[in-house]
């Protein structure tokens, strides 16, 4: 592949509903471009994007794939991103090296909830943005019907270009709604042709669309659509192109991935209308090595170099490939940049570009493209590698939080350090997965997005690294207290011969009101009953007391513990007798104060359209739940709610199924508070088994 300037790449991001038709799309893409001789199929398994073993398997995309294609002088950077929730961070990954993203929307489907979050995210972003329809060679294909749902949801800037053309049933070509003439498929070609007769009732909203939004954006081109003079081919171009730039016009184009149809205008398209890399970030902004001042660098192949890593991948025999995308300079193989995390030297010894799974060897790479590298010693998602003297550290991606938990355990004996390094393997590819060890309760607990992300993970440890795993739902770390006061004795003595063991203390028990500290120890002794030096071994009896509770065995929270009275005996008195004592008074003490399980409760933020909110009131009163009180949000709602911890383990995978996925929660732990009678019983119960 030969090396192309700044102006001459495109950097676009596929996205919308999963299953919409992304993989299908650019398998098209590649083989109009001439990069394949024959077009594969998700159906098998053969697609240049989803070559994962599990994305093969599962037949839709778990990661954002790279495919360059060459077309007229230029070089298009597709990144193909999956359109599952589960996978957002990958999405996330796209959104910050493109310049371009392409919607795509199945005809047959309409817009999707996945489609309009592509639209946010890429809002959001502040990328350009252009929609491709597919599936227009579907039975039940209703672009009209789309049409008037985009413009009823987005407005004056949905600009279709196209109108597809049908005869006796079948799709046949397009009316270029800009130069108003028809498109015929001829074999695999498309020619010019006259309109056809009996589609003004299509063609004419379609013009009416595309003339609205680009008149909304010139007093002169205004007055002339008012006046209904003609508005030059060149003059809608020339500002569809600016409005396409700044996110005020969003082209519509339509086609099919299966037939190749509608491919070529699309190619041509995102050259002539999409921004380059130096357009849209001209100035490319990041901090100093203090963090404290901006360093910015200009998007020009003279400046220094810096390059941004978004992605990672575990080749099994290469090792790991490190992905870039450069933001300043050039980029030559053997050259060495610093990381400005580690501050530590990087030695590129080969660049690549990705296809896929294939691997393109390049010797330079101009500011603006995407390229990979392998074999490099501590860099990861996020760095920032610079040339030397010129160190710029560009901002992280802000990958989506994972709510959903489960405590994973390995199958085979032994296999404990294997699955953990297994397991750092995989986080170094997808930062929306990643794990904790609870030393509490001596679980490895992983997060993830959703219950797809973990199945996937589950089989890519047993496919990809031997190790056979089960997930279950993590234990839920609960506490114990008192809410009665006690006051009793314990006494620890023995005699064997010689010297004994005596220990004598009276303790009162009572609640601290503190439930974020174990316990307060407070000594009132009067008399020397009980010698001051054996203060601190009465205290160490309770440390090692509270660790474990008298109901079920968890610890113990929330105690006020004050020796009163006690005695001791001059020769057989000791530290460990005393703490042995203060361990008998702690379990007669705590069983006789009425001890009760206290439940780890959430604080949850729940945000979904307005329509859902009763749907998620009475979800919510399932699970136990407290309203504690709603913010509307533009039309989204913001429920704030309380609930037990036990009960948010699979709550972010059960919200989407509630919203059609339209719903997001944010949770966190809160605080302690007593578990009503049922849970208790059940979780002693739970224990003793």
């Amino acid at each position: 592949m030969k090396k192309y300037s700044t102006s001459q790449i495109r950097n676009v991001v596929l996205m919308g509903h999963g299953g919409s038709g992304k993989t299908t799309l650019a398998e098209a893409m590649l083989k109009t471009t001439g990069a394949i001789e024959r077009r594969g199929t998700i159906k098998d398994g053969n697609t240049v994007s989803d070559y994962d073993p599990e994305e093969i398997k599962r037949k839709f995309s778990i990661k954002t794939s790279l495919i360059p294609v060459e077309w007229r002088d230029h070089k298009i950077n597709i990144l193909d991103a999956p359109g599952y929730d589960d996978f957002s961070g990958e999405v996330e990954q796209g959104l910050r090296i493109a310049d371009t993203a392409v919607i795509v929307i199945n005809a047959a489907s309409g817009l999707e909830i996945g489609a309009q979050k592509a639209w946010k995210f890429a809002a959001d972003a502040g990328l350009p943005r252009m929609i491709y329809i597919t599936g227009m060679d579907l039975e039940n294909a209703n672009m009209p019907r789309l049409l008037k749902e985009l413009k009823q949801r987005y407005g004056n800037s949905i600009a279709p270009m196209q109108v597809p053309w049908y005869e006796d049933g079948k799709f046949v070509g397009y009316i270029d709604v800009v130069r108003m003439v028809g498109r015929r498929y001829v074999g695999t070609k498309t020619e010019d042709c006259e309109l056809p007769e009996g589609m003004d009732d299509q063609i004419i909203p379609a013009r009416t669309m595309i003339l609205e939004a680009v008149a909304e954006r010139d007093e002169v081109l205004m007055e002339k659509y008012f006046a209904d003079e003609e508005i030059s081919i060149d003059e809608i171009t020339d500002v569809v192109r600016e409005g396409v730039i700044d996110g005020g016009i969003v082209p519509v184009f339509c086609g099919t991935g299966t037939m190749s149809a509608g491919i070529t205008i699309l190619l041509n398209s995102l050259i002539r209308y999409c921004p380059s890399p130096e357009i849209l970030h001209e100035e490319n902004y990041g901090r100093d090595e203090a963090g404290e001042n901006e360093v910015i660098r200009t998007c020009d192949k003279d400046e220094k170099t810096s390059l941004f890593v978004f992605k990672s991948m575990v080749d099994p025999f290469i090792g790991k490939f490190t992905f870039f995308k450069v933001m300043s300079g050039t980029v030559r193989a053997d050259d060495t940049l610093y990381n400005s995390r580690t501050k530590e030297s990087e030695k590129l010894s080969k660049l690549f570009v990705f296809r896929g799974k294939e691997q393109i060897e390049v010797n330079e790479l101009e500011v603006g493209d995407i390229g990979a590298v392998a074999r490099l010693k501590d860099t990861a998602i996020n760095d920032t590698l610079y040339e030397k003297d010129a160190y710029i550290q560009y901002p992280p991606i802000d990958f989506p939080i994972p709510y959903l938990k489960r405590a994973i355990f390995p199958k085979g004996k032994g296999d404990e350090e294997k699955l953990s390094t297994s397991i750092q393997r995989l986080m170094s590819e997808d930062p929306t997965f990643y794990t904790e060890y609870d030393t509490e309760t001596r679980e490895t607990v992983i997060y993830g997005m959703g219950q797809q992300q973990l199945d996937i993970i589950v089989d890519m440890l047993k496919s990809k690294f031997k190790v056979e795993v089960s997930l279950e739902m993590p234990t839920t770390s609960y506490r114990e207290t008192i809410r009665g006061r006690s006051e009793v004795r314990g006494r620890h003595k023995k005699q064997s011969g010689g010297h004994g063991q005596f220990g004598d203390v009276i303790m009162q028990f009572e609640p601290s009101g503190n439930l974020s500290e174990p316990f307060e120890f407070e000594e009132k002794i009067f008399g020397g009953a009980v010698p001051r030096q054996y203060f601190p071994a009465v205290e160490k009896g309770l440390e090692e007391s509270v660790e474990k509770g008298v109901l079920a065995g968890y610890p113990v929270v929330g105690l006020k513990a004050t020796l009163i009275d006690g005695s001791h005996h001059p020769v057989d008195s000791s530290e460990m007798a005393f703490k042995l004592a203060t361990i008998l008074a702690f379990r007669k003490g705590v069983a006789e104060a009425n001890p009760v399980i206290l439940e780890p409760i959430a604080y949850a933020e729940i945000t979904v359209p307005e329509e859902y909110t009763g749907d998620i009131m009475g979800d919510m009163k399932k699970r136990r739940g407290r309203m504690m009180g709603m913010e509307l949000n533009g039309s989204r709602q913001v429920i704030i709610a309380e609930v037990p911890m036990a009960e948010m383990y699979s709550y972010p995978t059960d919200l989407r199924s509630l919203t059609q996925g339209r719903g997001e929660v944010m949770y966190r732990f809160e605080r302690y508070e007593e578990a009503p009678g049922d849970i208790q019983e059940k979780v002693i119960a739970e224990r003793q088994e």
